[in-house]
């Protein structure tokens, strides 16, 4: 008897190029932006799909480079560092398309000399319109007077709100006259110097659903408006700040957290608490827990954390 053979059908190979025009930007930005920067030289018809990354995501040097002993010879390191991102940066903003764009996101100490790479940076994802903001300046200079003013009037300057995410951190963002982030949702200042009216700023958030205040400075007394009525979850660390009474007129607030200093509680009409989480760091802290705690009641969950110095009296 002979052999027979047969030949398995050949599977077509699948080619970015076979599917929708639509749908390449899509799959694209799956990838880490700068994993769909390098597949511009696959081939040439990938040249141009990083281009329409929708999540512009940026991370840079931050401390002095550890690979060496000396401190001169590290810090030049993280300055050549640093012009290579800032180089980066402003290479693929430029030969970014424009369009779509979901998110544009910087985190890295930008010395006070870079502030002008810094306003390249807002005033492109302005611009575009990005739907989440994130700018983490880690602290580099000292004193923190130096740190970058971010100017939120940039936000509603293009024809309306349009930022539904923002973070910011080692900035300032001094006293505007913004007309309102009205589709906000989320806020989180973090090592913020906060000038001028807070609560009134705040109030213009009318969507806020989430908002964290970790160790921001220019505000001692904090007032959460009325006008708040979405705002389901607050965190406050106070660790390092001078705030000194916390009022909340948040009627949907569900989770409340706060970490700090010994100081006033207030809470008015939030009858939907669910959750709070206190922690008070003071030396009177397990005091005041029995004076602070009947302040936030009712509350359907409860935790409470006084931490106090083993040296310390109570």
């Amino acid at each position: 008897a002979g052999w027979s053979t047969t030949t398995a059908p050949l599977t077509p190979s699948f080619r970015m190029e076979d599917l929708p025009a639509e749908v390449q930007p899509v799959i694209m930005s799956l990838l880490p932006l700068k994993e769909a920067v390098r597949t511009s030289i696959v081939s040439r018809s990938w040249r141009t799909l990083w281009r329409f990354h929708c999540n512009l995501c940026f991370d840079g040097p931050n401390d002095p480079d550890s690979d060496t002993d000396d401190e001169f010879a590290g810090q030049d390191s993280t300055k050549m560092k640093r012009a290579k991102f800032i180089e980066t940066v402003n290479s693929v903003i430029q030969q970014h398309s424009g369009i779509g764009v979901n998110k544009f996101s910087i985190r890295c100490g930008l010395p006070k000399e870079d502030s002008h790479h810094l306003d390249r940076w807002i005033s492109f994802a302005t611009s575009l319109k990005a739907k989440i903001i994130h700018f983490d300046l880690i602290i580099i200079d000292w004193p923190l007077e130096e740190v970058h003013h971010f100017p939120l009037e940039a936000l509603d300057a293009q024809g309306g709100s349009f930022v539904q995410s923002l973070f910011l951190a080692a900035v300032s963002i001094p006293h505007s006259g913004i007309r309102g982030l009205t589709i906000l949702r989320r806020l989180v200042l973090e090592s913020v110097q906060i000038f001028g009216d807070f609560p009134g700023l705040l109030a213009k958030c009318s969507a806020l659903e989430d908002l964290e205040i970790i160790d921001c400075s220019g505000v001692t007394n904090l007032s959460i408006p009325h006008k708040l009525d979405k705002l389901r979850h607050l965190l406050i660390d106070s660790s390092t700040t001078d705030i000194e009474v916390v009022e909340l007129h948040a009627a949907d607030l569900a989770h409340f957290e706060y970490k700090g200093r010994v100081i006033p509680i207030v809470l008015h009409g939030c009858s939907k608490l669910e959750k709070a989480t206190i922690m008070f760091v003071d030396t009177k802290a397990l005091a005041h827990t029995f004076t602070a705690v009947p302040s936030i009641l009712p509350v359907r969950i409860l935790h409470v954390q006084a931490i106090i110095s083993k040296y310390a009296q109570v």
